[in-house]
C-alpha cells in the first residue's frame, strides 16, 4: 500500500506544471525556511536556497527544519541536508551567500520563474526588490513578521497598500527614492501593528552589551526582535501558496485592503438608490442591499474607480475617494445586481451614462475585457 502511494504522488507531481519550475527563496530563516520546505514538499523541480547566515539556537522556536544539531551551520545547507530526506528528486542549490551589487549576476542570472524575498536587512531587501524590477522577475516579498501574534491580520497585497508595517514604510520610501519604485511588487504583511518594541542588548549578568558585537556582517543591524514562531511560519506558508498557485495558473483573490466602515457601504447603497430613482424614475430593479454592496466595493473594486484600478489609495486617501465615488450600472439594460455594478467617480458617471457597452467594446476594448472579467467573478461567486 504504501508503495503505490508513493507512486501516485509521484504521478501527481509529474502532471503539476511547478513540478519543473525553479524557484529562489532569498533568506532562510523563520519566514523563508517555511516557504521553502512547502514549495518542497509542493513538488517543485528546483530550489535554489540563498542565505549567509547559519542555524543560531535562539531562532529554533521558528525554523522549518533546524534541529539542535544544526546549530552553527549555515542556513542554505542545514535546508539542503533534510530536503534531500524529503524529496530527493528536487534539484537544489545552497549557496552561503550575501545578496548584493557583487553577486546579484550570479544569484539571478538563472533566471528563476519566481523570487521569494525572505530577507529582514532593509538594504539587501531593496537590492534585492530593485534587481527583480529591472530583470523583470516576478517576485513576492515578505514584511515585518516579528512582534505579532494575531494569524487572521495576514494579507497578500500590492508594496504601496502595506500598512501598519514599519518595515514596508522604510522598503517604500528607500525604493522609490533610490529607484523610482513605487508599487508593482506583491508583499505579504501583517495589518497588525507590532505589538512590542525590540529588546535591549543585554549579558546574562543584566549589563549593556554593544550590538556591533554580533554582527556577523558589517553594516548589518543587530536587532532582538520578540518573534512568536507561528506567525513567520504562516507568513512562508501563504508565500508558498501564493507563489504556487500564480505557477499553476489558478491565481487566487487576494482579499483587498480597503479601509472603509460600514457607513462607508450605506452611503454607496443610498447614492445608488438616489440615481436610479434619477434616472430609472424606480428603485425597484436594485437587486442588492448593504452587504452586497460591500462584496461589490470591496471584493470586485477594491474601493477604487473602474476606470482608475492602477491606483491604489490607502488610509486617509481612500477614505476621501469614498467622498467621490457612487456605483452604477454596467449595462443599462440589466438590474442593478451584483454581477452588473461598476465603481465610478462622480465626474466619470455622466459620460458612462451617455454611451452603451456595445461602444465601450468598441471603442475601449481593454477597459470592456477587464470590466467583464470582473463581473464574471461576481457571477461565480454568487452562481448566477
Amino acid at each position: 500500500m504504501m508503495v503505490s502511494r508513493r507512486l501516485s504522488l509521484c504521478q501527481t507531481l509529474c502532471k503539476m506544471k511547478w513540478f519543473l519550475n525553479n524557484l529562489l527563496v532569498i533568506g532562510l530563516g523563520g519566514v523563508g525556511s517555511h516557504a521553502a520546505s512547502m514549495l518542497l514538499r509542493s513538488g517543485v523541480g528546483r530550489l535554489l536556497l540563498v542565505d549567509f547566515d547559519q542555524v543560531s539556537l535562539s531562532s529554533l522556536n521558528r525554523h522549518a527544519v533546524a534541529a539542535r544539531d544544526d546549530v552553527g551551520i549555515p542556513k542554505a545547507l542545514c535546508l539542503q541536508k533534510h530536503f534531500s530526506l524529503i524529496f530527493p528528486e528536487c534539484q537544489i542549490e545552497a549557496r552561503v551567500q550575501l545578496f548584493d551589487e557583487s553577486t546579484e549576476e550570479e544569484i539571478l542570472s538563472g533566471q528563476p520563474d519566481f523570487v521569494l524575498d525572505c530577507i529582514d536587512n532593509i538594504d539587501t531587501k531593496v537590492a534585492l526588490l530593485a534587481a527583480c524590477v529591472r530583470r523583470g522577475l516576478r517576485v513576492l516579498s515578505a514584511m515585518g513578521a516579528g512582534a505579532r501574534a494575531d494569524p487572521t491580520r495576514i494579507r497578500i497585497a500590492d508594496l504601496r497598500e502595506s500598512t501598519n508595517d514599519p518595515l514596508s514604510r522604510s522598503v517604500r520610501y528607500r525604493l522609490r527614492k533610490d529607484y523610482g519604485i513605487s508599487s508593482g511588487i506583491p508583499t505579504v504583511f501583517s495589518l497588525e501593528k507590532p505589538k512590542v518594541k525590540l529588546l535591549p542588548f543585554k549579558s546574562p549578568s543584566g549589563e549593556e552589551e554593544n550590538p556591533s558585537d554580533y554582527q556577523i556582517v558589517p553594516g548589518f543591524r543587530v536587532r532582538i526582535i520578540p518573534v512568536m514562531g507561528t506567525i513567520p511560519a504562516i507568513f512562508g506558508q501563504v508565500m508558498a501558496s501564493y507563489v504556487l498557485t500564480q505557477l499553476s495558473g489558478l491565481p487566487v483573490h487576494t482579499e483587498p485592503v480597503v479601509n472603509l466602515d460600514l457607513d462607508h457601504y450605506l452611503v454607496l447603497h443610498q447614492r445608488l438608490l438616489e440615481h436610479e430613482e434619477l434616472v430609472y424614475g424606480s428603485t425597484t430593479q436594485v437587486l442588492v442591499d448593504v452587504e452586497e454592496v460591500m462584496y461589490v466595493v470591496k471584493e470586485l473594486w477594491h474601493g477604487r474607480s473602474a476606470r482608475d484600478q492602477s491606483e491604489k489609495e490607502v488610509g486617509r486617501k481612500m477614505w476621501r475617494s469614498v467622498n467621490e465615488l457612487m456605483l452604477v450600472r454596467w449595462d443599462k439594460a440589466k438590474p442593478a445586481g451584483v454581477s452588473n455594478l461598476i465603481l465610478l467617480k462622480f465626474k466619470e458617471v455622466d459620460e458612462h451614462e451617455s454611451t452603451t457597452v456595445d461602444a465601450i467594446k468598441e471603442n475601449e476594448p481593454e477597459f470592456y475585457n477587464m470590466v467583464t472579467q470582473v463581473l464574471r467573478r461576481a457571477e461565480k461567486d454568487f452562481a448566477l
